[in-house]
């Protein structure tokens, strides 16, 4: 029960014994009551009494600042584009974009014919999403004759979606495919049926099912369903040439891909290669041949190809390079298209199929992130590329392989006036404990003093080898603009330089993600560009993981923190086989349900069970009732855990979204307005100026 006597005063919340017992180690959990017996269903009115206190002790904390809050809010906004649109892109008959009318939350969705005619409003989200509190579309995929749209929709945050067919030209819903759909479906050749993936009552996406338009639901047919591993999960995806569906299942680490004619899916499916541990390859398909990224003798991955009749015998294009990380592949008509990163860069190949000569797609900055934008065709006559860095905004070029000729077709537009030449950007590799440099990029305002004096912002996420770009932030310039130098830390954990970064940072490495983020807090002081209790910092999900470790092991260094949805019960997620993921992220983390030395080593560093009597900074902990990947009650239970257990009387925050799920609120400008609330503890905690300083 809340022990809160009003919303001015911070909530409490009791304490009620509970304890397991695991691997010979007793463990108490005095706050393990907050996960609700009947979850996924949130019922229980004590559980309900705390989350609604602190959301009530938010608010209070809110109303003060509310002016500061406004003023951000206004300030992110008026830097987008409230009519923004998408470049239309070219499919078959159809060029296809999205647009924001003035003003509205969600977008509009729109085709035109390429031979010239009427725009067509063919998905409306601001309609679909009137009167819910949460709204999302998960995928539109377009039948082949274009008559057609499948679309994917979660209206609680639950990323269980409704999967409905769309008749084009009457606007109207057909029918309603399934209730429990995930990832994007897949059309036949023909356009007159779909492939879908389906999660259980675990939320783990398990099989792939057929279903013709139509036709009574009773008789949707299961083509797939993952049974020898629950930690798999079931996805789908067709060849760029559009004769191939794919069915690949696998977890963090281990793969394995089917595929089968898109013209006949109920023929039994073909398999690639068989699932190894911490193997992973996948496939398309083009001039008759398969085209295969796999890490079976790299960690970088090489390219190999293969017959689709004796698809297990694969001949080497590309070998492995310890220079070259080598991330992704698309097999269009003339070219095979390579995303990879070299020294942490991204590089863009375009690959000849008869000569094997390779051409590098050029960019001039020394620091940037690029990739292959929306290229639905098999043979377009020109390339997509999407391209920004932490100086520069959003621009979408077309790259002309035969002319070479990189042309930009739109850059993002920010309303309220933005001028590059204000701001400067470093890219510093700076050194960690053990030796390793980790590169650290850096963007801060013209003026901004290296003498330790002013504010940081560190930013990080550091696991499932995701990368976190040094790309453009409109949002951020709030931050620059009051003082602060704004730094991504590249971490391991993350794949930023190569395969093995990532490896070095999860498992029994794991600690090193934490120590890296550490150290470049430290390197960033050793250079001057802030002080111990300066830095501000936010992670989200498994980077609120992060946060949650780095400000046990270092509090001094902090003076605010945002963890945004945490994977900070590590311990005792990673022990419940029902939760949604866990079974998933043992490759990730360690199975501490079968593994000592994994039970001691996720015990040693989960951020919950560290929790420990010291000064912690100013938090900002935020999380989603409706989250199926970190449940609410990870964010509540070290809240109250920290609330009866720190020294200090730094303020400490819990907003839990109670019609939400991982990603926030969903109309842009409800997630506009908690950024600024982010941005606004940010700066009353951890200091810079209230008012934004004007460029000269």
């Amino acid at each position: 029960m809340n022990r809160a006597a009003d919303s001015s005063s911070p909530p409490r919340t009791e304490q009620r014994p509970h304890s397991y017992e695991h691997h010979g180690v007793r463990v108490e959990d005095p706050y393990a009551w907050l996960r609700d017996k009947d979850y996924p269903k949130v019922d229980d009115p004590d559980i309900l009494a705390y989350l609604k206190a602190e959301n009530a002790y938010f608010d209070a904390w809110k109303t003060p600042r509310q002016q500061l809050i406004d003023t951000l809010f206004e300030e992110i906004k008026g830097r987008q584009k409230e009519d923004e649109s998408s470049v239309p892109v070219k499919d078959g008959e159809y060029f296809y974009w999205w647009a924001f009318q003035p003003g509205a939350q969600y977008r509009q969705w729109y085709r035109k014919p390429a031979e010239g005619g009427p725009d067509q409003l063919i998905f409306d989200e601001v309609k679909e999403a009137a009167g819910k509190e949460y709204f999302r579309l998960g995928a539109m995929e377009v039948s082949p004759d274009s008559c057609f749209a499948a679309v994917l929709i979660d209206d609680n945050g639950s990323e269980r979606f409704k999967l409905k067919v769309r008749d084009l030209k009457t606007g109207k819903d057909l029918e309603t495919v399934t209730e429990v759909g995930i990832g994007s479906p897949v059309w036949t050749s023909d356009s007159q049926a779909l492939v879908f993936t389906e999660v259980n009552e675990n939320w783990r996406s398990y099989r792939a099912r057929f279903h013709r338009v139509g036709a009574p639901l009773a008789e949707t047919r299961t083509i797939y369903e993952e049974k020898d591993d629950k930690g798999f999960s079931v996805g789908l995806s067709k060849s760029q040439d559009r004769s191939l569906i794919f069915v690949a299942t696998g977890d963090n680490t281990t793969s394995e891909v089917r595929f089968v004619a898109a013209s006949d899916p109920m023929m039994p499916l073909t398999l690639i290669a068989k699932r190894k541990r911490d193997h992973q390859y996948e496939a398309d398909a083009a001039h008759g041949k398969l085209w295969i990224l796999t890490n079976d003798d790299h960690v970088n991955f090489r390219v190999a190809s293969a017959d689709p009749q004796n698809p297990g015998r694969w001949t080497e294009v590309i070998p492995g390079s310890d220079q070259t990380y080598l991330r992704s592949l698309t097999s269009f008509r003339d070219h095979l298209a390579l995303t990879t990163r070299v020294d942490g860069l991204d590089q863009l190949i375009l690959r000849d199929y008869r000569t094997g000569k390779e051409e590098r797609i050029p960019f001039t900055e020394a620091s940037y992130s690029a990739g292959f934008g929306s290229n639905p065709e098999y043979g377009p006559a020109a390339y997509r590329l999407s391209y920004s860095s932490m100086i520069t905004p959003g621009t979408v070029y077309d790259y002309e392989p035969f002319a070479k000729k990189l042309t930009p077709i739109k850059v993002q537009e920010i309303p309220s006036g933005y001028d590059a030449s204000q701001y400067a950007t470093d890219r510093l590799m700076l050194p960690t404990r053990d030796g390793k440099r980790v590169p650290v990029s850096v963007v801060y305002k013209n003026g901004f003093r290296k003498d330790g004096s002013q504010p940081l912002f560190l930013y990080a996420y550091g696991a499932y080898g995701y990368a976190i770009p040094p790309s453009f932030s409109a949002s951020r310039l709030s931050l620059l603009d009051r003082g602060y130098a704004y730094a991504i830390a590249h971490i391991r954990g993350g794949d930023d330089l190569g395969y093995q970064w990532f490896l070095d940072g999860k498992l029994t490495k794991r600690t090193n993600t934490f120590n890296d983020f550490v150290d470049a807090a430290k390197g960033l002081v050793a250079q001057n560009f802030t002080s111990p209790g300066k830095i501000a910092a936010q992670g989200g999900s498994a980077g609120g993981e992060l946060m949650g470790a780095v400000v046990n092991s270092n509090p001094e260094l902090f003076g605010a923190v945002v963890a945004d949805v945490p994977f900070v019960d590590v311990l005792n997620t990673m022990l419940d086989e029902t939760l949604p993921l866990t079974p998933g992220e043992w490759p990730e983390w360690g199975n501490p349900i079968t593994d000592k030395a994994a039970f001691d080593y996720i015990r040693s560093y989960s951020p919950y069970d560290q929790v420990k009597a010291q000064a912690y900074p100013p938090l900002l902990i935020t999380g989603g009732l409706n989250d199926p990947r970190v449940t609410y009650w990870e964010p509540a239970k070290w809240a109250a855990k920290l609330r009866d257990t720190k020294t200090d009387g730094n303020t400490l925050l819990l907003k839990i979204n109670m019609g939400a799920g991982h990603g926030g609120k969903s109309g842009r400008w409800d997630s506009i307005k908690e950024q600024a609330e982010a941005y606004a503890f940010v700066v009353t905690e951890n200091g810079g100026a209230e008012q934004a300083t004007p460029s000269s």
